[in-house]
């Protein structure tokens, strides 16, 4: 058993993978599955963390790469680390900079010891390897560190993709090599693209190597939902079934009760977040744009149906005057319903799968969501 991360599974579905767990991490415990909001910049857009605490949220996400440009990993370690730094004294999970390295498309060169790029803030240049994203990971004390893996442009032939997985196995082990913070949990990723037979490599080599959790990273990069979910059902089997799984990147409602049944257990995604700044609004039934003309007069909330500050409190006919006005109240009062309506949706489902009847869950889901059109 890891110093730095204790899970423990307590539940399970009898219909799908889905299970549910706990946790225990440094910082404190988290309950599976679970949401994680994205704090790219050491703060979720908007939002206290004491808001953040009400919402619900026990663990959110920090980015290693924005973190390192700005301010930089050594100041926030000279500060007592990310958490006293941002004021946040629940778990904190960072990423190992690789997705948004890979991001800057020609501002950043590829090479077997990790990335040379140039800072989309000021165009300075910068080598990013595995030992550096440790380094990083490791002075802003996060509970859940992420090796640095390759994440490839999407589409990708074959070749293309068998290298960049073998690229990140190597990187994996010289991240594992590099890490040395016991009580910093290091999870490892599993590449492979679309190719089944790749992903299955690629998980037996994370194993191999042995990390705290496993990560599927390379999704939700502009495949079609049931491309997304083939890879889930052939890359979960071979992951461990007494560790954390985490999905990178993903996504909408009914894309994380889809993974959750596949047998997922952590999630995080800029979608709630970044939606709540362009007006678009999750509900039971799909997604609203508070922007749309129909709202000017409606003084129903956004989902009746929510027990959020923003719903208990607000017109839909306020939130689009507010958005128009480019108040930025608007956007803050936004992003609460979309957070609560995310942190929600996965207690909904730990509460389901805990009471056995997440099968039925799961089929209503499908029918209740209409996330790939707005409505209203």
């Amino acid at each position: 058993m890891s110093q730095a991360l204790e899970f423990t599974l307590q539940a399970r579905c009898g219909e799908t993978l889905a299970r549910t767990g706990v946790l225990h991490l440094k910082h404190g415990t988290v309950h599976t599955p679970v949401f994680m909001p994205v704090g790219t910049h050491g703060s979720v857009k908007t939002m206290a963390p004491r808001e953040l605490e009400e919402l619900g949220a026990e663990i959110i996400l920090g980015n290693t790469y924005h973190l390192y440009l700005r301010p930089g990993h050594t100041l926030i370690d000279s500060l007592g680390g990310l958490n006293r730094f941002m004021s946040w004294d629940r778990p904190i999970l960072t990423d190992s900079g690789g997705f948004q390295v890979f991001s800057l498309g020609d501002l950043c060169t590829v090479h077997e010891d990790g990335v040379r790029f140039a800072s989309h803030i000021d165009g300075s240049r910068h080598d990013f390897t595995p030992a550096l994203s440790m380094e990083i990971q490791m002075a802003l004390g996060s509970d859940i560190a992420m090796i640095f893996d390759e994440c490839l442009e999407y589409p990708a032939t074959r070749e293309v993709t068998r290298r960049s997985m073998e690229r990140s196995i190597t990187w994996a082990e010289r991240s594992k090599a590099a890490h040395g913070k016991a009580d910093q949990a290091l999870f490892g990723i599993v590449q492979g693209g679309f190719e089944a037979d790749l992903r299955a490599r690629s998980a037996a080599a994370m194993r191999h190597i042995g990390f705290d959790g496993y990560a599927i990273g390379g999704l939700s990069v502009g495949e079609g939902k049931d491309l997304m979910y083939r890879v889930l059902d052939d890359t979960v089997p071979h992951l461990p079934e007494d560790a954390p799984r985490y999905l990178m990147g993903v996504g909408l409602p009914i894309d994380l009760v889809e993974a959750v049944a596949r047998g997922i257990d952590m999630f995080d995604c800029v979608m709630p977040t970044r939606h709540a700044r362009t007006g678009y609004l999750f509900t039971g039934w799909g997604r609203i744009n508070i922007k749309n003309a129909r709202f000017r007069d409606d003084a129903d909330p956004i989902d009746p149906a929510c027990a959020c500050y923003t719903c208990q409190n607000f017109s839909r006919a306020y939130l689009r005057h507010l958005f128009i006005s480019g108040e930025i109240l608007g956007h803050h009062l936004n992003t609460i319903h979309n957070l609560h309506h995310y942190l929600s949706l996965m207690a909904a489902i730990r509460r389901a799968i805990g009471e056995g009847r997440f099968g039925a869950f799961h089929r209503e889901a499908a029918h209740q969501y209409h996330e790939e059109t707005c409505h209203a």
